[in-house]
């Protein structure tokens, strides 16, 4: 693939994209045939916000290729303020061999990668989530095969999952529709750059303040927290404006009648989605947040095995690339 970082989806080609969800599924099926290929190889995890899965998918995932994770929380490091991004990217790559940093700014990922010679890893930023969209569409493809021309419908907050999923579904083709309240809608910018990029792979992207519009005839229906983390201050307000989105049983039958429902979790019950749709059988938020797993052990996998020579990473990847063929859907 040749990427050094993974930063965005934005910076892959839907060829590169397809080839890491190849990899993840190959990886999926396959677990045994990649332990210890990252023997003695460490990656450092800068949580600025706390998760759940993402700390336990990337501590899980490098430890079942054979690496050592180490957990390193605002406490240790207070970035920019304890230390500057500068001196901490110069510290540890002298130590580790890649880093995930899930933090606020989008800028901090992009400075560390700028600083460091060694991967940057995006966990999450206020912009973007690009290992979810990763996990996100690896779910789709389990379920519902080929992503190109599938209609997924984002209902909420125009936040950094919506970016992510919009960008995913910009590579792959899909027909991504976002409704959200006025005020509300994702960055000008990414929607932009999503139908830009939709011009190239036939897939669609469109923003509308109408759930209703969005959801009918949808083969997905995803949807998020109404106030992300250092929103909290808002929530009350959010919960009145966003109410009208709220993702139950009513606004669910507009979607196909085979949708899945898909969330990246933690969910806040009776106000994004009600119980009757997350506990449905057509909620798949539980396969989802285990593919969170698998997607980042191949892009691990992919960052961080075979960074000795070119020659080596070229005859390696066209090598993985003819072995993953029959994995293509």
């Amino acid at each position: 693939m040749g990427r050094h970082n993974f930063l965005s989806i934005k910076d892959f080609s839907p060829e590169e994209i397809h080839y890491l969800l190849d990899l993840a599924r190959e990886m999926k099926a396959h677990p045994s045939a990649h332990s210890g290929v990252l023997k003695g190889k460490t990656l450092a995890m800068i949580f600025e916000k706390p998760s759940l899965r993402t700390r336990v998918s990337f501590d899980v995932g490098i430890q079942q290729l054979g690496g050592f994770s180490l957990y390193l929380s605002n406490a240790e490091i207070n970035l920019g303020k304890r230390e500057s991004v500068y001196d901490v990217a110069k510290n540890l790559e002298r130590m580790v061999q890649a880093i995930m940093i899930r933090t606020y700014a989008h800028q901090i990922v992009e400075q560390m990668a700028e600083y460091t010679n060694i991967p940057i890893i995006n966990g999450l930023t206020d912009y973007s989530h690009p290992c979810q969209a990763m996990a996100d569409y690896l779910t789709i493809q389990e379920l519902k095969g080929d992503v190109a021309g599938l209609k997924v419908a984002f209902i909420g907050d125009g936040n950094n999952v919506c970016h992510s999923l919009m960008f995913a579904g910009a590579q792959l083709g899909a027909h991504v529709r976002v409704a959200t309240p006025a005020g509300y809608e994702p960055d000008a910018d990414a929607v932009k750059w999503a139908i830009e990029r939709c011009a190239r792979t036939g897939g669609l992207c469109t923003v509308t303040h109408d759930a209703l519009e969005a959801v009918s005839n949808a083969d997905v229906v995803y949807t998020d927290v109404w106030a992300s983390m250092g929103q909290e201050s808002e929530a009350a307000e959010r919960r009145k404006i966003f109410l009208p989105y709220q993702v139950n049983a009513g606004l669910f039958r507009r979607a196909k009648f085979d949708a899945i429902f898909m969330h990246c979790l933690p969910a806040h019950r009776g106000d994004e989605v009600t119980d009757e749709v997350i506990d449905s059988a057509h909620s798949v938020v539980y396969q989802q947040a285990e593919n969170r797993l698998h997607a980042q052990k191949a892009i691990l996998l992919e960052l961080m095995e075979y960074r000795e020579t070119p020659e080596a990473q070229r005859i390696t990847r066209r090598e993985r690339t003819e072995a993953l063929s029959d994995f293509a859907i």
